[in-house]
């Protein structure tokens, strides 16, 4: 099917619309200056001057940038009237030079306090004194602002914390095969002041889904779930996904470093860049979570027990919608084969 614009076939439509739409992106005063020429041009010279108090050469200038711009009223908007040449402030080298000196030897002094140091120099000197707001703009004019500081140190003594750049999922990401990239999250439950966590991770290709409740969340107890994963995971993982806690660094990141697996972060606040995780995270909530919470506070082996249990289903038995009512572990059987079967549904940890 071919598509034509509105008004195709309409002779003059195109100039009119042209013509409409220059006349919506004027401002008022060029529209101003529109209507003084077209006053102008009906009622003489003399009329115009003494109803808009215009001089001849201004009328005759715009007259002349209207005929330049093809008749488009836009043209007449008024241009900058900064002057081409600017005034620079010239002061005493040695008046410059010893508000550096000052600045250096007492970092960062400001103008207010530099006054009374200065006022004693130029009084020696018998140099003209700057006033506070000069001052201010002498430090500003300087290409490094005449800025010195050293590092800073935190209450921890450990000096400025150098942050490295970390790599994220490349836009449009899709996994290919079974292990391409695990999604890691945390769940946290709160119940009469006692805190509890749940350590969350799928596969993105095959949804193979595992949790592992802990007391405290941190990079060990995840590190510990991640050798559980391992252990249940049949295929090789290549890349996985976390946010920017502080439970996916040190000794997790550490161990994805030695075995040689990328790291992948999601921006912060950006949830939507873990989906798939997420999503798991509200069904281990609405199915398994919901029910037996007072187990994660009360009794944390057997929540963890019944978990697993509930993982075997979740990956051998359950149809997913998003696998096309297949389950997870038939899309590793398909990619892996007999390896699939060498740990499941075998749940004894």
């Amino acid at each position: 099917m071919r598509i034509r614009r509105i008004g195709y076939g309409i002779e003059g439509l195109e100039p009119v619309s042209d013509r409409a739409l220059y006349w919506d992106m004027i401002c008022e005063s060029a529209e101003q200056r529109l209507k003084v020429l077209q006053f102008w041009e009906r009622h003489g010279l003399a009329a115009t001057q003494e109803a808009f108090s215009v001089s001849r050469r201004t009328l005759f200038a715009w007259q002349a940038q209207l005929r330049r711009g093809g008749g488009k009223p836009h043209v007449l908007k008024p241009g900058s009237t900064r002057p081409q040449h600017l005034r620079h402030r010239e002061w005493p080298k040695a008046l410059i030079q010893e508000i550096r000196r000052l600045r250096t030897e007492h970092p960062n002094l400001g103008k207010e306090k530099l006054y009374p140091f200065l006022e004693r120099f130029c009084r020696t000197q018998r140099l003209p004194l700057p006033s506070v707001r000069t001052i201010g703009r002498l430090i500003a004019d300087a290409p490094d602002k005449m800025r010195h500081s050293k590092l800073r140190v935190s209450r921890f003594y450990q000096g400025r914390v150098q942050r490295h750049t970390r790599d994220r999922k490349p836009k449009g990401y899709r996994p290919e095969l079974p292990g391409d990239c695990i999604a890691w999250d945390s769940i946290e439950r709160r119940l009469n002041g006692l805190k509890r966590h749940l350590i969350t991770c799928t596969d993105l290709a095959s949804r193979f889904g595992f949790a592992l409740g802990v007391k405290h969340l941190s990079s060990q107890q995840t590190y510990l779930a991640w050798q559980l994963h391992q252990v249940l995971f049949p295929a090789p993982v290549r890349r996985v996904l976390s946010d920017n806690g502080q439970e996916f660094a040190r000794h997790f990141h550490s161990a994805l470093q030695t075995a040689g697996i990328a790291h992948w972060h999601t921006f912060p606040r950006t949830p939507k860049m873990n989906a798939h995780c997420e999503r798991f995270n509200r069904t281990v909530q609405d199915e398994f979570l919901d029910v037996y919470e007072e187990l994660l506070f009360y009794d944390l082996p057997q929540f963890n027990q019944r978990l697993l249990r509930y993982l075997a289903w979740f990956n051998a038995e359950r149809p997913h919608h998003a696998l096309q009512l297949q389950t997870p572990l038939d899309i590793l059987a398909r990619h892996v084969g007999a390896q699939c079967r060498k740990y499941w549904p075998s749940t004894q940890a």
